[in-house]
């Protein structure tokens, strides 16, 4: 019976919470964006302290330098990003029309050779409609990602209210932490705490080195796309480095990108349309072979499957406040599952189950 109340509680607990998100999504924003700034800027505020800095002056640094960075960013960063991907969406339409014409045209020879015939109309309104199909995709997604980032900076409550949250978190962080940990059960409290250590861990370790694997990653694809000339190429770049936050869909969505305005602006020069492709491939093998394995690591324990599937989920269910909550969520269920199927390889019920194989030919004999 303690079990099933212990496992009646916490369903209850959690279908409080799934509820509790579900109706206040719409009011959410700012204060779960300021505990996730509260929650990264802590261990700053923590050196500071260790250094002489108050525990309210080293906040104050701390909040007042990124708000300043923020604001900065916002008017003189944000606006030409914002423009340059107004009139990116606007092309998109006419770039699919062109690399219609350009596989038809130009590629009808080498398809030739491979036995496909471009002189059929079905074929032809098959090519089309991939095409057409991709482009209108693309758009959508990059269209979503203007109107978030609208949405996004148009919210005054977001500007004013996620920074007050974030103080006023920050300065109470150590206590807070030191109150919930004194309403655990003293039975289990230790079992708890290095369950809460696995789960910061895995959240601060991949979050923490996966901003800086797209930071770099932006950085690359916008400076070497803009030095090859690709029109549009600083903000390609920037998209695909901000969404290899997503395992896969950044690169794949950059370079579909990239390739795409490639062929039509450089067409027939392959040096040039394979330079942008270079870029690219040189990015995914850095990131592959040093940026992931030396800032992201594999002790997170979080599978590009299940975080993908986190980030889709959430995001569907909850917007913006699922997304920036996908990735701590997966971590916790990713550690808690880990810490069920320990639980359960050393129990009785797995144990004493196999010992009830082995011991079936002995009874029978």
């Amino acid at each position: 019976m303690t079990l099933q109340r212990q496992v009646s509680f916490w369903l209850a607990a959690l279908g409080v919470v799934v509820l509790a998100l579900w109706a206040f999504s719409g009011i959410l924003l700012p204060f779960v964006a300021g505990l996730v700034l509260a929650y990264f800027l802590d261990p700053l505020a923590d050196r500071l302290e260790r250094i002489g800095f108050s525990r309210l002056l080293a906040t104050l640094t701390i909040l007042g330098v990124f708000v300043l960075l923020f604001v900065l960013a916002l008017l003189l960063f944000i606006p030409f990003i914002a423009s340059d991907l107004a009139r990116f969406i606007a092309r998109i339409p006419d770039y699919a029309k062109q690399l219609q014409a350009l596989l038809a045209n130009r590629g009808a020879p080498w398809l030739e050779r491979l036995g496909v015939d471009l002189s059929l109309p079905d074929l032809q309104g098959q090519f089309g409609a991939v095409i057409s199909r991709g482009a209108a995709w693309l758009g959508d997604l990059l269209g979503s990602i203007w109107t978030g980032g609208q949405a996004l900076l148009g919210v005054l409550s977001l500007v004013v209210v996620t920074p007050v949250v974030a103080f006023y978190l920050l300065v109470d962080w150590d206590d807070m932490i030191a109150k919930v940990d004194s309403w655990l059960p003293l039975r289990n409290r230790e079992t708890i705490r290095q369950l809460a250590r696995e789960i910061d861990g895995a959240i601060a370790g991949f979050i923490r080195g996966q901003a800086l694997v797209c930071l770099i990653l932006g950085g690359w694809y916008a400076v070497g796309l803009s030095l090859l000339g690709l029109n549009f190429g600083f903000l390609i770049g920037l998209i695909a480095g901000f969404l290899t936050f997503i395992p896969y869909v950044g690169s794949l969505t950059g370079l579909v990108m990239a390739a795409g305005v490639a062929i039509v602006q450089f067409w027939p020069d392959p040096v040039m349309i394979g330079a942008v492709l270079a870029v690219f491939f040189a990015g995914q093998f850095v990131e592959g072979n040093i940026l992931s394995p030396k800032l992201v690591g594999s002790a997170v324990g979080l599978h590009p499957v299940w975080l993908m599937f986190a980030l889709f989920a959430f995001g569907s269910m909850f917007g913006f406040v699922g997304l920036l909550l996908a990735v701590p969520l997966a971590a916790t269920a990713g550690v808690l599952t880990r810490f069920a199927l320990r639980q359960y390889l050393a129990s009785p019920l797995y144990a004493g189950g196999a010992a009830g194989i082995r011991s079936g030919p002995e009874t029978d004999a």
